[in-house]
């Protein structure tokens, strides 16, 4: 069985499939993906067992072929060579001889059979949305960065993706911070919520492009499927309850004042410097028509930074981690951003101006 490919026709779609395969596994096929060829197309999956990429490209291959290959050596391979290279691939028994030119390279392969594809779960039930590709990559960006990372409470680390009606709210929080974030979808729907995995979500993210095809998004039970394109991504969700991110989001903060973005932002950055290495703390000290950013370390060392804002509220001095404001600074596209405060006690509440839908919490923390 072999088939010929051009290389750049192989290697995009190679290294969107392999960035989801682990290194070490206790499954050596694991390491693998499977490769299928027919007449004009060309099939790459991989799996981890919770998440599962195919990729189908359309070109004249000239043959047949299945079997499963090292993801790694053969994307090192694909990268090695020349641009244009066409590439003949060839399987014989437990081994795939793959050439270009006067470049030859003998593998090992495992029978395409044993390779442990995920199934889609085909219900009835199953709640089916639509929606462009390049919303859905800003609506995860805007909330992935407040994830947990590796939290003993597992269903921190992950987003809620709700379905609530016309809207889908898509929330991240690791208990110190939430970023909120929602959008209207063409049709209704009875209230649905599920939890992506941290992984998933970060694949989306480079899987998806900047255009307005559609996603097709299927929410079963245990499950969710996405379909974009030639790609079909498969994962499970994270089993248990979100936090009720409702009560997290405050109303009526009447101290707030509107700053330039990349202003407050290269503000922060730089009194961050001399806070404490663990503990990031700075004080947002707020006066008539002023903000100071003051941060000092174990060291005594001390960062002021002082900004003339439209402010006429009360006075407060509130202490906040400066890298839960330096990440929603930096992952905000909106040129001036919102900052809302009750009491020294109480959260930030950091809005942009021009979308009412976008929210970012931040829990005040004793300096």
């Amino acid at each position: 069985m072999n088939i010929q490919i051009n290389r750049d026709t192989l290697l995009k779609p190679l290294s969107s499939v392999s960035s989801i395969v682990e290194r070490r596994h206790t499954l050596p096929i694991l390491s693998n993906l499977l490769l299928e060829a027919k007449q004009d197309k060309i099939v790459l999956t991989a799996t981890d067992l919770e998440m599962q990429i195919s990729l189908s490209v359309e070109t004249a291959v000239g043959g047949e072929l299945s079997t499963t290959i090292s993801a790694k050596k053969l994307l090192d391979i694909c990268r090695s060579l020349p641009e244009n290279a066409d590439i003949t691939m060839a399987t014989q028994e437990n081994r795939i001889q793959v050439k270009t030119g006067k470049s030859r390279f003998n593998l090992q392969t495992l029978p395409a059979n044993d390779y442990p594809l995920m199934t889609k779960n085909a219900d009835a039930s199953n709640t089916i949305i639509k929606i462009g590709q390049k919303s859905l990559k800003r609506l995860f960006k805007q909330v992935e960065f407040a994830m947990a990372q590796q939290d003993i409470r597992y269903y921190l680390n992950g987003l809620l993706f709700e379905v609530n009606g016309n809207r889908l709210n898509v929330v991240g929080t690791d208990g110190h911070r939430l970023s909120f974030t929602s959008t209207e979808l063409a049709n209704s729907y009875e209230k649905q919520e599920i939890i992506l995995p941290r992984k998933t979500v970060i694949e989306l993210i480079k899987l998806l492009d900047e255009s307005e095809d559609e996603v097709t998004i299927e929410v079963a039970n245990g499950q969710a499927n996405f379909a974009f394109g030639d790609i079909r991504l498969i994962s499970k969700v994270i089993d248990g309850k979100f936090p009720d991110y409702t009560r997290v989001i405050p109303t009526g903060h009447q101290n707030s004042f509107t700053v330039d973005r990349m202003m407050i932002l290269l503000s922060m950055q730089r009194a961050s410097i001399l806070s404490n290495e663990k503990y990031r703390g700075i004080r947002m000290v707020l006066s008539a028509n002023s903000l100071k950013l003051i941060s000092t370390n174990s060291e005594q060392e001390e960062a002021e930074e002082e900004l003339e804002i439209s402010y006429g509220g009360s006075s407060l001095d509130i202490g906040f981690n400066v890298t839960y404001m330096i990440d929603v600074l930096n992952n905000s596209d909106s040129e001036s951003v919102i900052f809302s405060f009750a009491d020294a006690n109480s959260s930030c509440l950091v809005t942009v101006e021009n979308d009412n839908n976008y929210k970012y919490v931040v829990m005040p923390m004793r300096i």
